[in-house]
Order: structure tokens, then C-alpha cells, then sequence
């Protein structure tokens, strides 16, 4: 794995242009996470993702598009539902698993006959991407299982001296990574829960099975992720578990209201009245700051299980798998 002397944060699109032509990454943003990027056709540029996250070859990686055309590139077929998905989300926090082709390495999919591709929402990642003249495989700028960064500084904080460039282009808007869906059998479904809802999903193109607990063929399946080094707990009742963890130094992440059972301080509040679209782009900035904090424990309250409340205890649930 190359190391660097100091891993510059700025805003210079033709840097990150020359780094990743040649054959070396670039952190990236999306509107969902920070990616850490490379040329999807260089094997030594993919291989130092996989060093750098400490990722297992085992797990797949998303390629990056500038738009839909590109998409016929590297894939055999787009399945109707499929086009109806691209044209409602795309650009944005949606990522299909089709069938590739011979163009897209092995290394990518994991020896998958499938790969995972997505248009990212951000308009300086589709600039460079327009920039390129190859696809850019991008999985989360972060350590294997840490939390997903929203900031250049996450990253700069995670991956110093690993990486040449942090592209910066502010915070993520979103916040959690985007929604995964395959076509397996031909019926549609969920292989990550992500940005965009299954009820946003189900009304374009309707139901959609989730296929969130089986083997791993698709990038963030694996049931240990976005974990903290502190140790978290999802709580339906936050207020009973400080009485039962009362020896503990507690951090809080929660939503609407504050407990006040302990000081404020202690606690982020994510969002208020239900907003729970701001609380999933607020959720890692969150967890990043708790974990820097030295508690014992963090508590979770969990969300109701609808919607995108869904997608952020998904997230919750694998934080705090050890």
C-alpha cells in the first residue's frame, strides 16, 4: 500500500482528474457518503481500495456513471423496471445490480456476473465523471465496518497519509448511502436499504421484496458496518437503559426531544417533527462526533420501522453488531 507525507483536501477538479488517470485514488463526494475512488479498468488502482479499507476481495464494489447512456457500456441489460428506477432517481441515491459484461474486471464484482452501478446526485462527482474517460469504482473513504464519512474531514481524519486527495465538495446531503435493488427471478429487490425508501421504491414500480439478510453479492450487505469503536446499543426506550447502564459515560444519539435524564450536551439531536430525512444526513456526522468523545457506551434511540426510519435503524442495527 503507498503511503503519502500529508493527504491535501481541496477543491481542484483537474488534480483529482490527473491523480485518478494515473492510476491512483481520489476521495470523492456523492450527495450520499464520501467514496474513495478509483478507474474501475486500472487492477492496481482497485486493489489499493481494497488495501486502503482493509476490504475484503469478497465484497463488491459500485461503479460510478456520469449518466444513463453509460450504463449500456459495461452492462448486458437494463430490465423495464429497472429504466423506470433510473429515470425517477437518477442522478441520485440509487444503485442497480445488473448483469455486466465482459468490459467490467472481476475484481470489481467479486467474480460476480453482476454488477452494481449507480449515478451519483452530486454535481462535482459528475463533473469529474464526465471529466474521466473510464468509469470510477467508489465504495464509502473509510475503514472496512467503521462509519461512512459526510465530510472531507471524516476522511482526512480516517485515511491520512493513505491517499493523495480528498475532493471536497461539502456535506453530504443525504447522508446515508444509496438504496440497492436487484432483479433476481426478474421480480425486483432490496439488496441495501439506503436513501431512498421502499415505499418510494414500491411506488414506481410496486412491490419489493428485501433481500437484505442473504449472501453478500451486493455491496453493504455484510451485518457488521458503520460501527463506532465505542460500543452502541439500539434502544427502545433510552430512558430505561440510563438507569440500567447508570455507572456508564453515556453519549445519546436521538431525535425529536431530548431526555432529561441527562444533559444535552450528552446527546445529538438528529432532528425534530419527524424529519427523519434530516436525521439519516445527520446520522454519521453524529456517530463520528460520539465516538470521538471517549464514552462507555452510546444509545441509539431507535426510529419507527417505516419509510426512511427504516433505512437508519438498518444502520443502527449494524453499528452495533461486535
Amino acid at each position: 500500500m503507498t503511503s503519502f507525507e500529508e493527504t491535501l483536501i481541496g477543491n481542484d477538479i483537474e488534480r483529482a482528474v490527473q491523480l485518478l488517470a494515473a492510476e491512483k485514488l481520489v476521495a470523492i463526494p456523492t450527495e450520499t457518503v464520501y467514496g474513495l475512488a478509483a478507474n474501475m479498468f486500472s487492477e492496481s488502482a482497485v486493489k489499493e481500495i481494497f488495501a486502503v479499507k482493509q476490504r475484503p476481495a469478497t465484497n463488491p464494489l459500485i461503479v460510478h456513471l456520469p449518466d444513463v447512456d453509460s450504463i449500456h457500456e459495461i452492462v448486458k441489460e437494463i430490465p423495464a423496471e429497472a429504466r423506470i428506477l433510473l429515470s425517477a432517481f437518477s442522478p441520485g441515491p440509487l444503485t442497480l445490480l445488473l448483469p455486466k459484461n465482459n468490459s467490467v474486471p472481476d475484481i470489481v464484482t467479486a467474480g460476480s456476473p453482476y454488477v452494481a452501478i449507480r449515478i451519483p446526485g452530486h454535481k462535482l462527482a459528475l463533473d469529474l465523471l464526465h471529466k474521466v474517460s473510464f468509469p470510477l469504482v467508489a465504495p464509502s473513504a473509510n475503514p472496512y465496518t467503521y462509519i461512512s464519512p459526510t465530510s472531507a474531514m471524516h476522511v482526512k481524519k480516517m485515511l491520512e497519509g493513505k491517499i493523495p486527495y480528498i475532493l471536497d465538495g461539502g456535506p453530504c446531503q443525504m447522508g446515508l448511502e444509496s438504496t440497492i435493488i436487484g432483479f433476481p427471478n426478474g421480480s425486483p429487490a432490496i439488496y441495501r436499504l439506503g436513501s431512498i425508501s421502499r415505499e418510494e421504491i414500491e411506488d414506481k414500480i410496486g412491490k419489493v421484496e428485501l433481500a437484505i439478510n442473504g449472501k453478500a453479492i451486493a455491496p453493504g450487505m455484510h451485518h457488521k458496518h458503520y460501527s463506532p469503536d465505542t460500543r452502541l446499543i439500539l434502544s427502545d426506550d433510552p430512558d430505561k437503559d440510563f438507569v440500567h447502564f447508570s455507572n456508564y459515560k453515556i453519549g445519546v444519539i436521538t431525535y425529536n426531544n431530548y431526555s432529561e435524564l441527562l444533559p444535552h450536551e450528552q446527546q445529538v439531536l438528529l432532528c425534530k417533527n419527524d424529519d427523519f430525512k434530516t436525521a439519516a444526513a445527520n446520522l454519521y456526522a453524529a456517530m463520528h462526533s460520539m465516538d470521538n468523545k471517549n464514552y462507555d457506551l452510546i444509545i441509539a434511540r431507535k426510529f419507527p420501522g417505516t419509510g426512511i426510519g427504516l433505512s437508519i435503524n438498518d444502520r443502527l442495527n449494524r453499528a452495533k453488531e461486535k
